[in-house]
């Protein structure tokens, strides 16, 4: 069967700059396996594949695959597929599009050239034990002293977040060297503060996202990581309500991710662009 096919570039209005994303479309009739097979084949950090809601306060229904195993939820395949559905012809039933995922139902609006997501609750919040940091710190080569605070943000993804102390000094979030072998297993995100003198203007947090599971990666720009940041941010008073994160830099991406708080929610926003369309033979 030839199904529609659209490759996007989330997080990012720059050319090629932010995370990209595989959305198959009208993909009903694939089995689990087929669905795992062509997000292995893309090779890409998550492919999404857009189905008819079964929900009914859902607009539409999508399942999540990395090469390896599917997510209840991500923040880039979020709004890269609401993008996608809107683009072609998508109609909400109400204000806001919903979107039906394992997570649940994720709100997804538009404001500007944005897209927000309304970020779901955490699985798993708290401080993290002596035993997970302490494997954590091996994993990334840190000390304790490093780190100002470390907690689970876990939303679907498993992700543990290490606060540093700043973007650029020595031990800070661009240094950051990880040992994938002993990351082996784990989730985790690293976020420390721009200096406006030193960084400018442009954003207010840096973060970095290091998955442990084969090789593992750096994911260039991650909205289930930023979600769960912000919501401890925010919730703790560490971080304003509305703000700018920088994701991507190491690896040669300008990823921007916008924060806001509104009415009890925390939206996560980005830009979204097309860059391939076709169709997928399967």
């Amino acid at each position: 069967m030839d199904l529609t096919f659209r490759q996007v570039d989330v997080f990012s209005a720059e050319p090629f700059q932010g995370n990209p994303l595989a959305v198959i479309v009208g993909a009903d009739e694939l089995s689990d396996a087929q669905m795992a097979q062509v997000a292995n084949w893309t090779n890409l950090s998550e492919t999404t594949f857009l189905l008819k809601p079964t929900h009914p306060d859902a607009d539409y229904r999508v399942r999540i695959f990395t090469p390896q195993s599917e997510l209840p939820f991500a923040g880039h395949p979020t709004l890269g597929t609401a993008f996608v559905w809107q683009s072609l012809g998508g109609t909400p039933k109400s204000d806001v599009m919903i979107q039906e995922c394992g997570a649940g139902l994720i709100p997804v609006r538009g404001q500007a050239d944005l897209l927000f997501f309304a970020a779901p609750p955490r699985r798993l919040t708290g401080p993290v034990g002596q035993n997970d940091l302490a494997r954590a710190l091996t994993g990334l080569r840190l000390a304790s002293e490093d780190v100002l605070d470390a907690q689970w943000v876990d939303n679907g993804p498993g992700w543990m977040v290490l606060r540093l102390r700043s973007r650029r000094d020595v031990l800070a979030v661009l240094a950051v060297q990880p040992d994938w072998q002993a990351l082996k297993g784990q989730s985790l995100g690293v976020v420390g503060a721009w200096d406006s003198v030193r960084d400018g203007t442009g954003a207010q947090f840096e973060v970095r996202a290091f998955v442990g599971g084969g090789q593992g990666w750096e994911d260039p720009v991650t909205g289930s990581l930023n979600a769960g940041i912000a919501q401890w941010l925010i919730e703790s008073g560490i971080a304003p309500a509305k703000y700018v994160a920088s994701q991507g830099a190491v690896l040669g991406r300008a990823g921007r991710i916008f924060v806001e708080k509104d009415s009890g929610d925390i939206w996560i926003g980005g830009n979204v662009v097309a860059r391939i369309a076709g169709t997928i033979t399967l």
